[in-house]
């Protein structure tokens, strides 16, 4: 069985759809940070997209911020990728060309920094999670503790983070009379543009203030919505993208046909035709992005920890059971209410969409996957809508069901430990393994930037909270959701 190669192409079956444009006869304009499963699934597919409707100068440079081997397995391939899309009806598998090469940061900084700095690059990309940025979102600058961003700062090495990476960078081309690139984050992160920005520009300003003024003057970062359930490759990946293909991909994902791209329009050096793909360009990501975390993030946070406490792998195993679906819709009910007009979507009908992806039997995406981080996602998917329905004087009770699952998953099995993947793993384990209920909430609230102020303070919010997490403490978590039911169905 042969490898997935520039050689191998042309060899492909039928089944697998190839590059329709010249790939050598298109130039490097992307450098993307972040070469996960996400990036292939999405921003590749779209660039892959946008070269075969019109060409252009819009490869892109696959940056891994810490693992070498992605960079190593994406040049021994050529770049290429088989990109998996499972509907209901089946699968259908397609090489994506727009990847050129890979690097690593970690063991290339002064690579990474070389190509950041050349006047080809226009556009630099990222999906590291909000962890991966080192930004304080409370203060909107870096954070000081976090000790990649503390060794960039002190310049005794290459820059190996982001922040570090494109500030070095974009010093490197002022210096050379080379326009800035736009910057573009892709990571489900609220008013995502800005926040990037902002940390960009207080790490610059940490260097030299002349240089952060610069920067503040001179750099485009559009925020964006982006869109699309992509699980993690597993064994199954690779032995059906080897059957479509007849090669071996060691880079093979998979993921819903389903696909959504939301920006905001601020390209001064340009930009591929993304539209093309199907991507959409507004003045106003805000609203979409609001539906969009509110209504798919925040269920799949409500999916992932009913999954994780119930022992289901999968979100279409929590989806299949016909009383988790309801509690799941009852949720989207409540967060909707919650959301402005959107002339270009309809909500009940998003919904309703929502919860036929969430169902979706080809799509393998594991509950303890999405369950990760739930410090730093929890504010913007759960708590902030939750603070709206208060403000609205709304119902809350599914926010705070949410919430209080959240809280229990966070003690962990005590009889076979699993790792906590959340940026504060230990307080969280320590707070959620309190006596009471009610000393479980004080420990949770007394947490930096976790709960929002006039969350804590709200005494409606505190008591719909403490009496889902007296119900956890007082019954099995099975029963807790029969109850649950029962009373959303009235």
């Amino acid at each position: 069985m042969t490898g997935l190669g520039a050689r191998s192409i042309a060899s492909l079956p039928d089944t697998a759809a190839t590059p329709s444009y010249d790939r050598a006869a298109c130039g490097v304009g992307i450098v993307h940070l972040g070469l996960g499963a996400f990036h292939k699934a999405h921003q590749a597919f779209y660039t892959d997209a946008a070269m075969a409707a019109q060409g252009g100068d819009w490869k892109i440079i696959g940056v891994s911020m810490r693992n070498a081997q992605i960079a190593t397995d994406f040049n021994a391939q050529d770049g290429l990728f088989t990109l998996l899309e499972k509907g209901v009806g089946g699968t259908s598998a397609q090489i994506i060309g727009s990847i050129d090469h890979a690097l690593c940061a970690r063991s290339q900084p002064e690579a990474v920094l070389d190509v950041l700095s050349d006047e080809t690059i226009r556009v630099v990309t990222t999906t590291v999670t909000e962890k991966g940025y080192g930004i304080d979102r409370a203060t909107g600058g870096v954070d000081l503790s976090n000790p990649v961003i503390a060794q960039d700062l002190a310049r005794a090495h290459a820059p190996v983070g982001v922040l570090g990476l494109i500030v070095t960078a974009l010093e490197r081309r002022r210096a050379a009379g080379i326009a800035p690139f736009t910057v573009l984050c892709c990571d489900n992160l609220p008013d995502n543009g800005a926040f990037l920005r902002a940390g960009i520009i207080d790490f610059a300003n940490r260097l030299s203030t002349d240089l952060g003024q610069w920067i503040a003057d001179s750099l485009p970062c559009p925020s964006s919505m982006v869109d699309r359930i992509t699980p993690a490759q597993t064994d199954d990946t690779r032995a059906l993208a080897q059957e479509l293909t007849g090669t071996d991909d060691a880079l093979a994902i998979e993921t819903e046909r389903f696909h959504q791209w939301v920006i905001e329009d601020n390209f001064p050096t340009g930009r591929p035709a993304w539209d093309a793909a199907g991507a959409i360009f507004t003045d106003d990501v805000a609203a979409f992005e609001k539906m969009k975390l509110r209504l798919l993030n925040g269920s799949h946070s409500l999916i992932a920890y009913m999954g994780q406490l119930l022992g289901k792998t999968y979100v279409r195993d929590v989806m299949a059971d016909p009383c988790l679906e309801a509690i799941v819709r009852h949720h989207l009910d409540q967060a909707a209410v919650t959301l402005p007009p959107l002339a270009a979507i309809d909500v009940p009908e998003y919904c309703n969409a929502l919860i036929e992806r969430f169902r979706n039997p080809n799509i393998a995406h594991e509950t303890l996957q999405i369950a990760a981080d739930g410090s730093e996602k929890m504010p913007q998917r759960i708590f902030a809508p939750a603070l709206d329905a208060i403000a609205m004087d709304g119902p809350i009770d599914g926010f705070a069901f949410a919430t209080a699952l959240w809280m229990w998953f966070c003690k962990g099995d005590v009889t076979s430990p699993t790792p906590l993947n959340d940026p504060r793993a230990d307080l969280l384990r320590k707070a959620a393994m309190a006596d009471t209920p009610e000393d479980m909430l004080a420990g949770f609230e007394t947490l930096q930037s976790v709960f929002p102020n006039d969350l804590i303070s709200s005494s409606r919010w505190r008591k719909a909270l403490l009496e889902v997490l007296k119900d956890l403490a007082d019954n099995p978590m099975d029963r807790v959701i029969e109850t649950t039911c029962r009373r959303i169905n009235g």
